[in-house]
Parts: structure tokens; C-alpha cells; sequence
């Protein structure tokens, strides 16, 4: 171990007593939500990096997932040809790729994952799995039946998950509404992930296993931050009650398929929605900001561009810090991990690549496995209005008590984000760097 690991360590804690000191009842902790919470996320972590059989286990799962992205590719493959052909790759044919061309080559992942989930659903797999990790979080942190269940879920599927407890949400407390909230920005769907591995696999050949190691961190870290920045002040009805998952099962496997698919569209077309009303919005406040820090800069003599990434990133260089990157790549990983909250995680993930490629990081192994899992996250503006919106469908005659909370909810997920880039870079050591990059 080496200084940045006991950096990444003290950040732990570092961000729990921030969290504290935003609480909205700091003499109200669940210490063994927190104990439990932090717990673990440590022997998740110290399984996979440090624990050869841990590291085997990650491997498999990073070669299993590109295994399913290169069947995924096929499909796109034939509807769009030679622009779904991944950049550095060729076809069957002897095609080569044109490049990165987002819309034609992750989009599509999208669709095939969320059709690949929906037949887990109706095959009874993905309840069970969900099933299993919410008794886990119930019968450890002692929290409530709904919480763990929307929390294990948030790990494998998105908003959908909020399914699951349906016949809870009308007589939910404030503290639950939090935690569910927080849980669906703190993490990140399957369908989805497929879209980073493919843009960052050629820079960071083992950014699959890591992303589902962040999945997997991220829901009792969200659980952590929620309950320390929203404590529980009532008495939820399923309060250690270990309750099973509700679904609508359909009626047979291709309508699975076809649902599932669709959902998948869906989903597409709001991240592309999403990214052009964004980041088109950005451009223009960046364009106002330049002008107003050229005038600025000019009457004071100081240089230096203003934007809102740059601002960001100094809002976001003290937390970057503690995550344990290394000195010389703060100033470039906070800004990424700054802008995720403006831009959607795409955009920063797309960043991170960008920096990879053009070798602007000087320590790029650790700084880019730290900013992996504090970037595997919801958490934005945009999702939290979409989260609200959909849970508010869900239970309609609830929807203030739900927007009460929703600023509440995104910090607190950010944090969590940050603490599981704290709990992996407390166990990243230059020793296994080479086996977990993958250089």
C-alpha cells in the first residue's frame, strides 16, 4: 500500500462526517446502518482486489460481460453495418470500424440488455438474486423491507426497480423516500453499463468488472449516505420485515423479449433527448460565462477560460483529493467527475476516455479506476427529476412528500458515489494494477 490507498481510506470517513455535518437530524444516526453500510462495501472491495480467488471471480465477470457485448454487436451490426463496428475491430467480413460513432455502436447494447433482463425476470432469476441481496441488507443494516429491496435491485435494472415495491410506496416515511431515491441515482442499470465498457474498453481494457464491482458497492453506500443525511424519524412498516419483490410477470418468453426491447428504445430515445437538450444548454451558459470571464479577466489582468466544467471542477477538486487520485491528475479528474452532475455520466465518461486516449493523466491506472466508481452513478439533476417523476407516478397522492427530499437525495447519492471511489482506491495497489487495468 502506498500513500494515495491511505488517502483513499481516510476519505471513507471523511465523506461520512460530511454527510454528518449536512444531516437534517445529526443526533438521530443508525450506527448500525453506518457500521454495516461501510462494512460491506470494505469486504466486497478487499475480496475482489485483494483475495486471488476475489480477483479470479472479477476477471470472469469482466470477460463474461464483453462476451455479451460482442453478441450484442451482431445485432447492430446487421441493421447498420459498418458504422456499429466498434473503433480498432473488424467484421466477420474483413469491415473495418469507422470510429466511435455513439448512436450506432452503444445505443444498440442497450436494447439487447434490456431484453437480455426481462427474460431473467420472466425466468424468475433476477427476482431471485434481488430477492437474496435485500434479505442481506435487511437482516445486516436492520433497515426496512422496501428499502432493501429497491437497493438490491437499483444494482442490476434503473427506475423500473421502484416496481418491485409498488404496493409499499403510499405509506412510505420521508427517510424511505430518500433512501429510494438516492439508491436509483447512486447507481447505474445493466443496460447502460454496456454503454461505458464500450466506449472505454480500447483505453481501459478491464472497465467491465469494475463497473459491476461499483454496482455492487453503491447500493449499501447509498443506503449510508441516505440514512445520515435523511434519518429515520418514524417507524416504516416493513421495518426488518424481508418482503419478496413485486412484479408483472408476462404471460411468455418472446413477449418478455419484445417488451423488454422496447423498453430499451425507450430508454434510448430519452438519453438522446436528454444529452442534446443538456448539452446543448451547457454550450450556451458556457458561452454566456466566457464572456463575462473575458471581460472580467480583461479589467483584472487574469487569465484562464471560464466555463462551467471549469467551475465544477473546482467545486469538486477538495472531494477528488480525498478519493486518493494522484496529485498531478486532480486538476483533470475533478473536472470530469464535477461535470457528471450537470452533463449526465455519459458525457463524463466519454471525457475520461478522451483523456485516456490523449494521455493527459499521469498516473492513468489508478486515477482512471478511482474516477470509474466515483462516475457509476445517476447522479444528476436530470435523473433526479426523472426519478421523481416516476416514483410520483407510482404513488400520485405522495408526490410532494417525494419532491421534498429530492435535493436531499442527489447529495446524498453523490457522496455515495465518491465513498465507493474511496472503498476501491483503498484496495488499488500498483502490485495488481496491470491485472485490473489491464494493460
Amino acid at each position: 500500500m502506498d500513500i494515495y490507498n491511505l488517502v483513499s481510506f481516510a476519505g471513507i470517513f471523511v465523506l461520512t462526517g460530511f454527510a454528518w455535518v449536512l444531516s437534517a437530524d445529526r443526533k438521530n444516526m443508525n450506527w448500525r446502518v453506518i457500521f454495516w453500510g461501510i462494512g460491506l462495501q470494505i469486504l466486497v472491495a478487499a475480496f475482489i482486489f485483494l483475495v486471488p480467488a476475489g480477483t479470479k471471480v472479477f476477471l470472469l465477470v469482466n470477460d463474461v460481460v464483453v462476451k455479451i457485448l460482442d453478441s450484442a454487436s451482431a445485432g447492430a451490426e446487421f441493421v447498420f453495418g459498418r458504422l456499429a463496428i466498434p473503433p480498432g475491430q473488424e467484421s466477420e467480413t474483413g469491415e473495418k470500424s469507422l470510429g466511435t460513432i455513439l448512436a450506432f455502436q452503444a445505443f444498440p447494447t442497450i436494447i439487447f440488455f434490456s431484453a437480455l433482463i426481462a427474460i431473467l425476470y420472466y425466468l424468475k432469476i433476477m427476482p431471485l438474486i434481488i430477492s437474496t441481496f435485500a434479505y442481506v441488507f435487511t437482516k445486516l443494516m436492520r433497515i426496512s423491507g422496501a428499502e432493501s429491496l429497491v437497493a438490491a435491485s437499483e444494482i442490476f435494472v434503473g427506475i423500473e426497480s421502484n416496481l418491485t415495491v409498488k404496493p409499499y410506496l403510499a405509506k412510505m416515511t420521508q427517510s424511505e423516500f430518500c433512501t429510494v431515491l438516492t439508491a436509483g441515482m447512486a447507481t447505474v442499470s445493466s443496460n447502460v453499463l454496456a454503454l461505458y465498457v464500450l466506449r472505454l474498453e480500447p483505453q481501459f481494457p478491464k472497465i467491465a468488472g469494475h463497473l459491476v464491482s461499483a454496482s455492487l458497492l453503491a447500493a449499501p453506500a447509498a443506503v449510508v449516505m441516505s440514512k445520515i443525511i435523511l434519518p429515520e424519524s418514524d417507524k416504516p412498516i416493513t421495518l426488518g420485515v424481508h418482503i419478496q419483490p413485486f412484479y408483472e410477470r408476462e404471460t411468455n418468453l418472446f413477449e418478455a423479449i419484445i417488451n423488454g426491447a422496447n423498453a430499451g428504445v425507450k430508454m434510448i430515445v430519452g438519453i438522446v433527448a436528454l444529452l442534446i437538450a443538456v448539452l446543448g444548454l451547457v454550450a450556451l451558459v458556457d458561452l454566456v460565462l466566457s464572456g463575462i470571464g473575458g471581460g472580467i479577466n480583461s479589467a483584472l489582468g487574469l487569465h484562464g477560460h471560464w466555463s462551467l466544467k471549469a467551475i465544477l471542477g473546482y467545486i469538486f477538486y477538495p472531494f477528488t483529493l480525498i478519493l486518493g487520485v494522484p496529485l498531478a491528475d486532480v486538476g483533470q479528474i475533478s473536472k470530469i467527475i464535477g461535470e457528471r452532475a450537470i452533463v449526465t455520466e455519459v458525457t463524463a465518461y466519454n471525457d475520461l476516455a478522451a483523456a485516456l486516449e490523449q494521455k493527459l493523466l499521469q498516473y492513468p491506472q489508478r486515477s482512471a479506476v478511482v474516477a470509474t466508481y466515483a462516475l457509476c452513478g445517476f447522479a444528476h439533476f436530470a435523473s433526479m427529476a426523472i426519478f421523481v417523476g416516476g416514483i410520483s407516478a407510482l404513488a400520485p397522492e405522495r408526490t410532494r412528500n417525494i419532491a421534498a427530499v429530492a435535493l436531499r437525495a442527489l447529495l446524498a447519492a453523490t457522496l455515495a458515489c465518491l465513498m465507493t471511489a474511496c472503498v476501491a482506491g483503498t484496495f488499488f495497489t500498483q502490485g495488481k494494477a496491470s491485472i485490473l487495468f489491464g494493460d
